[in-house]
């Protein structure tokens, strides 16, 4: 579908790869796009519409979808990583809350705007995944909390390939290696632009594709996820 006259909801997009998403669908000629965010003063791109917006309040995300009943694009960018290094001892807590945040709050907004987007006559749903979702490659365990909310939301987008289109609803997953926003928690490595990451994850919608690889990292990780784990993973799988 064509973003030009859609309208854009994207969570997160206060900052790093969700205002540069908001900032590609103004450039894109989207009528309107709301730029939800906790704190919607945060919220400084120009001609967006701020939305407060707690993914993981029910309660918010109902007003959410009253509030922008307009909404024929929703972009679930919002996520979180705590720094969870070791699952097995880390505290759950933490755990739980990446899942509300990571997997749980799209899930959460994807419930409350299928049928607002479908009553607009349709549109389409973007999961902003993560090349973690895809494999976690050797020397990233550290990442394998973050690396497990990503996996359940591409399960969950897939499985809803299986229903949303006879409602009218498209679905596509953004993945990427390591991009330049506040959540990258390792400085020393090199990142995507999150414009660059923009650009291509709306070209994907607009081209009607189902998985976007938005970088070479996330292309090489996609092929390695196909391998038997004992060619990853000799030492351990000895």
């Amino acid at each position: 579908m064509k973003i030009q006259d859609a309208v854009v909801l994207v969570t997160g997009g206060n900052r790093g790869v969700g205002r540069a998403l908001v900032e590609e669908a103004l450039a894109r000629g989207a009528r309107k796009v709301y730029a939800a965010a906790r704190d919607p003063k945060t919220v400084s791109t120009p001609h967006a519409v701020p939305l407060k917006l707690d993914v993981t309040d029910p309660e918010a995300v109902a007003a959410a979808a009253e509030h922008a009943s307009d909404v024929t694009v929703l972009i679930n960018n919002a996520g979180v990583d705590l720094a969870i290094d070791d699952i097995l001892t880390h505290d759950l807590d933490d755990v739980r809350r990446e899942f509300e945040v990571n997997f749980f709050g799209p899930l959460r907004l994807m419930r409350a705007f299928v049928p607002v987007i479908a009553g607009n006559g349709g549109g389409h749903i973007q999961n902003v995944n993560s090349a973690l979702g895809l494999l976690v490659a050797p020397g990233f365990g550290s990442y394998t909390a973050y690396a497990s909310t990503k996996a359940a939301l591409l399960m969950a987008t897939n499985g809803l390939r299986d229903t949303l289109p006879a409602r009218g609803v498209e679905l596509s997953s953004l993945h990427m290696g390591f991009t330049d926003t506040d959540i990258l928690r390792d400085p020393a490595v090199q990142k995507n632009p999150a414009s660059e990451i923009a650009r291509k994850a709306f070209d994907g919608i607009e081209a009607g594709a189902a998985e976007i690889l938005a970088d070479p990292v996330s292309v090489q990780v996609k092929a390695a996820a196909a391998l038997d784990p004992a060619q990853l993973f000799p030492q351990r799988a000895a």
